[in-house]
């Protein structure tokens, strides 16, 4: 879906699951989502003060045309059997998205609770590693699903991370991960002009993703890390927003050629690697597509040593 900066987003909630643990993830995402929406939204009346904002249980349970006792036995992680129907009776009466909907019937489906072991260093295929090398005058990223770096092209690694070694995605060790940098690297900081709305995306992005894989250690370990070193993650993170963003425009203030605005798509690659291909590329004739062809040859003025990934 396109990304317009807008992202969704619930009342705090206090506490954080670096760790995802389903039925409580479902839990806390029902309660946001309930917080969310006054009786007056939904053509309820009001009766009688209330401790937390949003609707309540027997409120919901209404819209959804399911008991109470059901649906408190859902969001307390109790219940994990949901109908499809059921779930979705529940998103009309949230007013969820269509990537809210999703991410619901990703945490209610039932899983079987797997071991987290760390699995092999993902790299990229040569092939694509190619494909994205002869790309002109488009920065190209190639990501994992927990947004780590396996390949970039010259523009894609001068537009995002000139203060990197150019080939630091292509070791574990060193790679760069986009969300990491987001919040930790003071210079990524400063490259989005719009730094509020691309974390807002960010860990939208990351929910989902964490939804789909529960069992994935190093993404749990991820999200642990940046819950203890960014309070501005873990206070988006609470607020558990989902919102799967493929397309739109990024504003940046570039520190070697000044202010860009450029569109961005993410492709999936067609395969089982959930490999994904992030671009970004400027309107023809533009003074941010001058500035982007000027990349290859400009420099950060930062740093360079070599930093985490």
């Amino acid at each position: 879906m396109p990304c317009t900066g807008r992202v969704r987003l619930g009342p705090p909630r206090p506490g954080i699951l670096a760790v995802m643990e389903r039925p409580a993830e479902l839990g806390e995402f029902l309660r946001t989502r309930r917080a969310r929406l006054q009786p007056s939204a939904v053509g309820l009346t009001s009766y009688g003060a209330r401790r937390v904002p949003g609707l309540r249980r027997e409120e919901l349970a209404q819209l959804a045309g399911v008991s109470v006792a059901y649906y408190t036995r859902l969001e307390q992680g109790q219940s994990q059997n949901a109908s499809d129907d059921v779930l979705d009776a529940i998103a009309r009466a949230l007013q969820l998205s269509d990537d809210e909907t999703t991410h619901l019937r990703n945490l209610a489906r039932p899983t079987r609770r797997q071991r987290r072991t760390p699995g092999r260093p993902e790299t990229a295929r040569p092939a694509t590693r190619q494909l994205i090398e002869a790309i002109d005058g488009i920065a190209a990223v190639v990501m994992d699903r927990r947004s780590d770096v396996l390949a970039w092209n010259d523009l894609g690694h001068q537009l995002l991370a000139g203060h990197y070694e150019a080939d630091s995605p292509y070791s574990a060790e060193t790679r760069p991960n986009l969300t990491r940098m987001l919040f930790l690297d003071p210079h990524t900081r400063e490259l989005y002009a719009r730094w509020d709305e691309e974390a807002k995306r960010s860990v939208a992005s990351l929910r989902l993703i964490a939804g789909r894989h529960p069992n994935d250690l190093h993404l749990a370990e991820l999200i642990g890390e940046l819950s203890m070193k960014s309070s501005e993650f873990t206070e988006l993170w609470s607020r558990h927003p989902v919102v799967n963003c493929t397309f739109g425009t990024k504003q940046f203030q570039h520190p070697a050629v000044g202010r860009l605005e450029l569109s961005f798509e993410v492709a999936q690659l067609p395969d089982d690697s959930a490999h994904r291909i992030l671009m970004y590329s400027a309107q023809p004739g533009t003074p941010s597509d001058a500035a982007l062809r000027l990349l290859p040859a400009g420099r950060h003025e930062v740093d360079s040593s070599p930093r985490r990934p």
